[in-house]
């Protein structure tokens, strides 16, 4: 084992450790893994499905100090798979093992509050908005800034924690259905589509990019990502990727950052939210493209070159939950979706995450379609989403 800032990079052979053992430490592990590293997990959940397929699986809390420490003894660097982990859990492994994301950059997309303050500093453009923490606060709200979106400032992820409101008296009420914990409201701006780039940056600043991907949410859970090179403007495209970089820059960030935008009716660009990890409109670049976001994640915590990655084909993206095993049933009834008939299809490449119960808008796992043409890539999709009973897009 070696100190935090030495020995890098590291090369394979070596142990990697990543705290959470959902779908995308799985996916961490298995893109680890098979550039000849070990892994290790931490997590509380007896059967995650990245603690089955990893060398070391520590059944911990994200706080427990004895399971900290044993993950720092078996791992020679360690990151995390979601956003959620105590910043402080990231601080004290940090002064062990070298870490990535840093605590500060993972503390920073944990409150939406330092998050658009950030935007701010880096002069990005995001939705207006006010901070609301205090009963003063929420007196103060402009007007103009109704009708909006209360979102809470912690702990709030796909579609979590937010609450649509049209006037004074329904952010009050909102306010009070969250339990006052601190909030942002967000002015409600047309949008137009919503769109998310991927940046991975390294320990000496350089910094590479997937393609922008194209995203549709349903109920706030994103449901298919294209990602083709008509998918946006080229202006746009640009200007997203630049606004992405500018944001990693300013964190000081080391690892793989989703950032997500809206574009409005008027084409101009916002920035809505940062992930410090891999991120579900990233699940294409498995099979489009010849260095996935998780082959980043691993480069950007070892050291590792960065080589600017390359899309090959053309891709859409299906986000595969729960609800699928019973689509096909009567009412509880659980049932495997047609694989078989999906799998038929030209470009299919399915990927589970081995979680062992399907519950409906629990992710289980996505489908990516890949193809020569955009077209094409989008008509195997279709056909795709009309076998598994998803609705066109």
């Amino acid at each position: 084992m070696t100190a935090p800032a030495a020995a890098l990079p590291l090369l394979p052979g070596a142990t990697l450790g990543v705290l959470g053992g959902g779908q995308l430490g799985r996916m961490f592990a298995h893109a680890a893994q098979a550039m000849g590293y070990f892994t290790a997990v931490l997590d509380p959940d007896p059967h995650s499905p990245a603690g089955r397929i990893s060398h070391h699986y520590i059944q911990s809390g994200y706080d427990n100090a004895a399971g900290l420490a044993e993950l720092a003894r078996v791992s020679d660097a360690i990151t995390t798979e979601f956003e959620n982990v105590p910043a402080a859990t990231l601080a004290t492994l940090a002064a062990l093992r070298p870490v990535a994301p840093a605590a500060s950059a993972v503390a920073i997309a944990q409150d939406r509050a330092q998050e658009k303050a950030h935007f701010v500093r880096c002069g990005v453009a995001c939705a207006p908005y006010a901070v609301i923490e205090t009963a003063a606060q929420l007196a103060a709200v402009p007007a103009e800034l109704l009708p909006g979106i209360l979102k809470t400032a912690r702990m709030g992820y796909d579609g979590k924690g937010q609450v649509r409101v049209n006037s004074a008296a329904e952010l009050a009420a909102g306010w009070d259905s969250v339990g006052h914990v601190p909030c942002v409201l967000e002015k409600m701006l047309p949008l137009a589509l919503e769109c998310s780039v991927i940046v991975a940056r390294g320990r000496d600043g350089h910094i590479v990019h997937l393609p922008v991907q194209r995203n549709l949410h349903h109920d706030g859970i994103l449901a298919v990502t294209e990602v083709y090179t008509s998918n946006l403007p080229v202006a746009l495209a640009q200007q997203a990727v630049l606004a992405a970089k500018s944001i990693a820059h300013e964190l000081n960030y080391v690892g793989v950052l989703c950032v997500e935008f809206f574009v409005l009716q008027d084409g101009t660009l916002v920035v809505n939210e940062i992930a410090p990890r891999p991120h579900n409109s990233g699940h294409y670049s498995h099979n489009a493209c010849d260095i996935s976001q998780f082959e980043l994640q691993v480069r950007t915590l070892t050291g590792l070159p960065l080589v600017q990655p390359r899309q090959h084909s053309a891709a859409v993206m299906l986000n595969l939950l729960g609800d699928l095993w019973f689509a096909h049933g009567d009412g509880d009834s659980v049932q495997t979706p047609p694989w078989d008939a999906v799998l038929a299809l030209p470009g299919a490449h399915l990927h589970l995450y081995g979680k062992q119960e399907a519950k409906r808008g629990r992710k289980m796992g996505h489908l990516n379609l890949t193809a020569a043409t955009p077209e094409a890539a989008r008509a195997t999709a279709l056909q795709a989403a009309q076998l598994l009973g998803l609705p066109a897009f």
